[in-house]
């Protein structure tokens, strides 16, 4: 394992997920607060470790296999802490679709690099904007409170809908990229 900056924050965002989680479910009124700081912040060091790594040079194996884990494992936690703090079908409707999206592309993508077609399924701008929605969605839902008018966990309720539908959206988008290579890779031999 490469001990780089990048590393360590992806390491330290593994790190923050108990924390976070054990922050918005102890029963104190700052406890959402400083769950979705921590959240926050680990967002932050998300983009950040990407951004130095590939400005530093430092991309390594370990980082490639390490950052998209981390980035699930502090997703679906939060969002099942959120869902534990909120029981309601029509919250576990997109908790569930979001969790079993990122399962399945998971493993379609480690299908996809065991035959050495990885790149078919790489991750594009909707990935980027599905991320986004869900960030801030996970971001509004852990911190619940009011923001001007409105109800923070109002608003992260809504755009985790946009979230799930970009993800099943960007799911179909996967498979069908994976079904295509590995149809012509089978034409090619």
């Amino acid at each position: 394992m490469s001990w780089n900056l990048p590393n360590i924050l992806t390491l330290l965002r593994i790190g923050m997920i108990p924390v976070m989680a054990l922050m918005f479910l102890l029963p104190y009124p700052w406890s959402n607060v400083i769950a979705a700081a921590i959240f926050g912040l680990a967002a932050v060091t998300d983009w950040l470790d990407g951004y130095l790594a590939r400005l530093w040079h430092q991309t390594s194996p370990f980082g490639a296999f390490l950052d998209p884990v981390a980035d699930k494992l502090i997703v679906a936690v939060a969002l099942i802490a959120v869902l534990t703090a909120n029981p309601s079908a029509a919250l576990a409707f997109p908790v569930a679709v979001i969790i079993g999206r990122e399962i399945a592309v998971s493993a379609l993508r480690e299908w996809m690099a065991e035959l050495g077609l990885r790149a078919s399924v790489a991750v594009g701008w909707l990935g980027k904007l599905k991320t986004t929605a869900q960030m801030v969605a996970i971001l509004l839902l852990l911190y619940a409170g009011p923001v001007w008018v409105v109800s923070a966990f109002t608003v992260g309720f809504w755009l985790l809908y946009v979230a799930a539908g970009l993800t099943i959206y960007s799911m179909v988008l996967y498979l069908l990229a994976a079904w295509r290579a590995v149809d012509s890779q089978g034409e090619s031999t």
